[in-house]
């Protein structure tokens, strides 16, 4: 059928429901392996054929360590769970191994490796023709563990990387309503680092992203997304300006202010596997600044008295000197009276950054006897084209980039040596809350410095300053207001992390087991670090795409207000609840492993 042809019918398709998927009713229960209802081998090599031949038996890549677990097969494999590459590209692992008590990364059945909107399509009406739970996944890097579910089809968009840079685009339908403008078009599989390489080193030009670079791009939009530079710019999923994606009915839609409105707004942060799969986005993209870069100085403090000194002093000094779109990213509060700074800087040299600086670092260095620089403050400002360039980084920063280290793996596969620990980590703890600008008021900045002291003698405290846009341009609240986020992050200067975690491990797989025992003393101390900064932050709101998994209140913590309207969208899309994830939208209304239809729902 003829491209634009198919997509014009299916724009004018009613969501009329069927009777294969009408509204599940209570104690509807999906299909598992070797349970009535569980596709035929004829049917499955039906879907094969439909798809082109990627169908995929998924093959556990743990399994070898069950045989062997101190073998040179196993070692190689839990080598490779520290290349985010390595764990992207192997259908039945995720980025994350598991949270403790909470979920434990299990592979599909099968998997569908699209490369095509078609293959999308065949996959989601398989799924729905055969009561099937259904799985996501484009960079698989989800905390939650919303990108894996054992006994399922998987739906796995990593080969749809397709990048496209536009000069002037216009989103379907809104020829009139608004004007061209530079976006770039990103396939559902393509990660950070390569789109940022494209559109940045290749084509002079920004692009609002995350910061972590194997992250996928459109599951980022899908869950708010922030970058370094979301004060300047906004979230990513304010910065969308169209998007292709199959809902449950199996239809192709094109969502955008024009065509679907209800359901682009939900797409716009309302959470990732929850509405459809999406095969495209399409992102506006800025001018380039003159210059990214940033600072980092580690301060230990030699009592507790001097810590709260030191700590008061930078929140002054933030409040005065950084509260502006120039900086984000983040100071960590840590135990031991330590302050970690780790800041962005936009469109200053160093010289400027320097000067800013100063009136602070020169107060910390003019009191040797309090406080001590275990690492020496250090700046860096480079042409804001290189930034993610792999050539120039390997060769003027090679510290600060690993490689895929694979044999002919591509030369623009690199990731940020800052993201090892998270390649493959086991979860111990998680949890983060919007923190509002008022703290910062000259009367409550001393409840917010006490607040953080006391958070940090149970845990590391993160304060993430790009995750918050006050401060930031009226643009980039602007366009957050026409989005799913929770409205809070518009009033927030910071969202505050604090979390555990350790290296990739599996329950019950010999010499690989998790320190159960560390893990759960670790999440107990993060819950109480969180409850500190409770204190000043009540009903505070939290970031669904970094946030806890036993989260109670999540409607309201991840989406506020806007929690009815994105039901309706849910409702009226995916009126049988085929797509599912942990604390999504409508997720209430099914077990936690997403395969029962509860009474009452």
């Amino acid at each position: 059928m003829e491209r634009r042809s198919f997509l014009k019918g299916a724009l004018a398709l009613p969501l009329v429901p069927g009777p294969a998927w009408a509204q599940a009713a209570p104690g509807f229960s999906r299909a598992r392996p070797g349970q009535p209802g569980w596709p035929t081998e004829a049917s499955w090599d039906g879907l094969n054929r439909n798809v082109g031949g990627r169908l995929l038996k998924v093959q556990p890549s743990l399994s070898i360590c069950q045989e062997s677990p101190n073998g040179g097969a196993c070692r190689e494999i839990f080598r490779e769970l520290k290349n985010p590459y390595h764990i992207g590209d192997d259908p039945s692992l995720t980025q994350t191994t598991g949270w403790v008590d909470a979920w434990t990364s299990q592979p599909s059945v099968y998997a569908v490796a699209a490369r095509r909107t078609d293959d999308v399509v065949a996959a989601v009406n398989f799924a729905r023709e055969n009561n099937l739970r259904l799985v996501v996944k484009g960079g698989g890097h989800s905390y939650l563990g919303t990108s894996n579910a054992p006994d399922s089809l998987l739906i796995w968009t990593r080969a749809m990387n397709d990048i496209v840079l536009h000069d002037a685009f216009m989103a379907h339908g809104c020829a009139g309503r608004q004007p061209a403008q530079p976006a770039v078009s990103v396939g559902a599989g393509a990660i950070w680092m390569h789109t940022y390489n494209a559109v940045t080193t290749k084509g002079g030009r920004y692009v609002q992203g995350g910061g972590c670079g194997t992250v996928g791009v459109a599951g980022l939009v899908q869950g708010g997304g922030f970058g370094s530079y979301s004060k300047t710019y906004g979230t990513a999923a304010a910065s969308l300006l169209e998007a292709e994606i199959v809902t449950s009915d199996g239809v192709v839609r094109i969502a955008n202010p024009c065509t679907n409105p209800d359901l682009f707004w939900a797409l716009k942060g309302g959470g990732g596997g929850t509405f459809g799969v999406i095969t495209r986005v399409t992102l506006r993209t800025h001018e380039l600044p003159a210059f990214f870069g940033g600072v980092a100085a580690t301060i230990e403090a030699s009592s507790d008295s001097a810590f709260r000194r030191l700590l008061g002093r930078f929140v002054e000094f933030y409040a005065v000197s950084l509260f502006d779109p120039r900086w984000g990213e983040i100071a960590n509060v840590r135990p031991r009276n330590r302050l970690d700074i780790q800041m962005s800087s936009l469109g200053l040299d160093r010289q400027q950054a320097e000067a800013i600086w100063q009136p602070f670092l020169g107060w910390v260095a003019a009191a040797p006897d309090d406080f001590t620089f275990t690492t020496a403050p250090v700046f860096r400002s480079i042409a804001a084209r290189h930034r993610w360039d792999p050539a120039f980084l390997k060769t003027y920063a090679p510290a600060a980039v690993r490689s895929d280290d694979r044999p002919g793996a591509p030369e623009d596969n690199i990731f940020w040596s800052a993201n090892v620990s998270e390649a493959g980590h086991f979860i111990h703890g998680f949890e983060s809350a919007w923190l509002p600008a008022s703290l910062l008021r000259d009367d409550r900045r001393a409840g917010l410095t006490d607040a953080l002291i006391a958070a940090a003698r149970h845990s590391t405290v993160e304060i993430h300053f790009q995750k918050g846009l006050a401060g930031g341009t009226a643009q980039a609240a602007a366009t957050a207001r026409d989005t799913a986020t929770n409205p809070v992050v518009i009033d927030a200067f910071a969202l505050a992390i604090i979390a555990s975690e350790g290296p990739p491990a599996y329950p019950g797989l010999r010499g690989h087991e998790p320190d159960l025992r560390d893990a759960r003393r670790s999440a107990k101390a993060i819950a109480v670090a969180i409850a500190e900064l409770g204190r000043i932050a009540p009903h505070a709101g939290s970031y669904v795409a970094e946030s806890g998994y036993f989260e109670t209140d999540w409607q309201n913590a991840y989406w506020g207000a806007n929690y009815a309207r994105l039901l309706a969208v849910k409702t009226k899309y995916d009126p049988s609840g085929l797509f599912f994830v942990h604390h999504g939208v409508g997720s209430e209304a099914w077990s936690a492993d997403g395969f029962t239809k509860l009474a009452g729902r």
